[in-house]
């Protein structure tokens, strides 16, 4: 069996990242522009932006990502690092890819002294969060979202 490799998104990587991309806003029902698309990926091949993005390749193809934001907090004395995308292609569910996408960041977590690593699903996202629940625990929190002209 090939094994799985996580590694950093390359420039090579923009057509694979870009279908799993798809695949993760059609999953979430949600429309994102062409441009903000773009702009997504520039900023995971640029070197000074605060947006990361590894990659789970197995077999020489891209099978999932995750898009991650590390930045500065008001309650640590460390950067945290958000992971804001989490997407496994459809065909590789299963077989390990979520998983260590997510150990892969918490031994960043540790290397690079980030104070934590967090993340949200959507409450009725199921498979999602079986895998979760093997990290941690749920918070109490909730959400609210605010938009220009609300």
């Amino acid at each position: 069996m090939t094994p799985l490799t996580i590694r950093s998104a390359l420039p090579a990587d923009e057509a694979a990242w870009k279908a799993l991309w798809q695949g993760y806003c059609d999953f979430y029902k949600a429309s994102v522009s062409d441009a903000v698309t773009r702009r997504t990926w520039a900023r995971i091949l640029d070197p000074d932006a605060a947006v990361m993005c590894i990659v789970a390749e197995h077999g020489g193809q891209v099978v999932g990502f995750a898009n991650c934001v590390v930045h500065e907090n008001t309650w640590e004395l460390q950067a945290v690092c958000y992971l804001e995308d989490l997407y496994v292609a459809p065909a590789a569910r299963g077989q390990g890819a979520g998983r260590a996408l997510i150990e892969w960041l918490r031994n960043a977590m540790r290397a690079e002294g980030w104070a934590r690593l967090y993340w949200m699903t959507h409450k009725d996202n199921v498979m999602a969060r079986d895998l979760y629940d093997q990290f941690t625990q749920a918070d109490d929190f909730v959400r609210y979202v605010v938009r220009p002209g609300g």
